[in-house]
């Protein structure tokens, strides 16, 4: 990867993002906006869900997904920041 290609978050931080957008999203969706593949996607959501960032809830056929907004980061640099107060940056509000 070049210089001109890295972003500040990780495929973590991308599909959570992604998926607070639109918690009915498809893996195949979300595997698109963030840029890889659909079974690395089931892998996070597979952590995020076991880390407790993400609740899994069958609706139908499909998935909805919850982000749990009081979780907080996990590192300690950003430990004292909750995921909430993160994608109220990130995340537009809805109309």
């Amino acid at each position: 990867m070049s210089s001109g290609e890295w972003t500040f978050l990780s495929n973590h931080g991308h599909v959570l993002v992604a998926l607070s957008r639109d918690p009915d999203a498809r893996m195949r969706d979300v595997a698109e906006l963030v840029g890889i593949t659909e079974r690395a996607v089931q892998q996070i959501v597979r952590d995020l869900v076991e880390h407790g960032y993400l609740h899994k809830s069958k609706v139908g056929r499909r998935n909805r997904y919850a982000v749990d907004r009081a979780a907080h980061f996990r590192h300690q640099l950003e430990s004292r920041l909750t995921v909430g107060a993160f994608l109220d940056l990130v995340v537009p509000l809805a109309p």
